[in-house]
């Protein structure tokens, strides 16, 4: 069932319009990110659902009914932002019971509430403690538990983990998956952090100058971006025009298989890294950098011809820079992308 409903919705700023036709739908119990670069209309699409952005066309709906004229505090939603905004003269408890008191709970169910708010949000015991006292990921979640405090219908997460040092948000998408799914929740999230969108949502919504660029689940999005800016944005710089005639793409970098029914004609191709695979003879290239990832090594390559390559390959043998090698394509990870270039 839909909970939430965007139906053509605009917001400008003067001549601008920063969120442009705006439709997108979100289902009860679903986590939702939105991704995409700075200026792409992913936190004004936020304050809009909040009822904090008038719009300027089209319609919000919660649960049906048209949010229009319906103030903030009135909609059942909650909102975390980047910088948590806790109160600082307020110890932990504090904090949390303000979202209580925003739900109109009795001010003597506070203390049981708090209590196991903090215990949902792995802080048991630290209704105590000051603000100033706690970690960035401490703060974090009580900014959480407030959020889920007067139980909102609809959480929405404002670059939740961007103050955060890696680890901690690696661990904390974690955790907050967990969360959600164990509390039904519904949640709209807008990040410019693809990992993280990637790893929390159900569905990714990319954005692209105040419209969707293309929306889908993070597998859909991943293995086949809908353009070249969303191949881009998402890290892929293999992109090059192509000719594509049966099995075989003409590029730059020389023939380049494509799967089993890839459109035809003059396209763009997409070659993840993992596809410019390291051979016996293909492409003759030279290692310009390589780079330690963890699990493999990122090679960028000077081909014979056409544009340099990210490649990747497996820790042992890597070829050292300045070193030849000759490469091939792995058509399971070339993708032709639709339109035209």
């Amino acid at each position: 069932m839909t909970l939430l409903r965007l139906e053509g919705v605009s917001v400008r700023f003067g001549e601008r319009a920063v969120v442009d036709s705006v439709d997108l739908e979100v289902a009860e119990h679903e986590t939702v990110c939105v991704l995409g670069p700075s200026g792409s209309g992913k936190s004004t699409l936020l304050r809009v659902v909040a009822g904090l952005q008038p719009v300027a066309e089209g319609r919000v709906l919660l649960g049906g009914a048209d949010q229009a004229g319906v103030p903030v505090h009135r909609r059942g939603v909650g909102m975390m932002f980047q910088d948590h905004q806790l109160f600082p003269h307020r110890d932990v408890a504090g904090n949390v019971a303000f979202g209580l008191r925003m739900r109109g709970s009795s001010k003597g169910a506070y203390a049981s509430q708090v209590a196991e708010l903090l215990e949902l949000v792995g802080l048991p015991g630290a209704q105590g403690r000051a603000v100033a006292s706690l970690s960035g990921g401490e703060q974090q979640r009580v900014a959480l538990a407030r959020a889920l405090a007067p139980s909102p219908r609809l959480l929405m997460l404002d670059e939740p983990l961007g103050q955060l040092d890696r680890g901690l948000r690696e661990r904390l998408v974690v955790e907050l998956q967990g969360l959600f799914s164990r509390l039904g929740t519904t949640v709209l999230a807008v990040t410019h952090d693809q990992g993280e969108a990637f790893a929390l949502a159900d569905r990714v919504v990319v954005m692209r100058d105040g419209r969707i660029a293309q929306a889908g689940t993070p597998l859909e999005v991943w293995q086949r971006p809908a353009s070249e800016f969303v191949a881009r944005f998402l890290g892929f710089e293999n992109v090059v025009p192509a000719t594509v005639s049966g099995g075989a793409a003409a590029t730059a970098w020389g023939k380049v298989p494509v799967p089993a029914g890839s459109p035809q004609g003059e396209r763009l191709v997409l070659i993840r890294p993992a596809g410019v695979v390291l051979a016996a003879a293909g492409l003759g290239c030279e290692v310009v950098s390589r780079t330690f990832r963890g699990t493999h090594v990122a090679l960028l390559l000077r081909p014979e011809a056409g544009p340099v390559l990210e490649a990747e390959c497996e820790l042992a043998g890597a070829p050292a820079v300045g070193e030849r090698v000759a490469v091939a394509f792995a058509p399971s990870e070339v993708v032709v992308l639709p339109g035209t270039p």
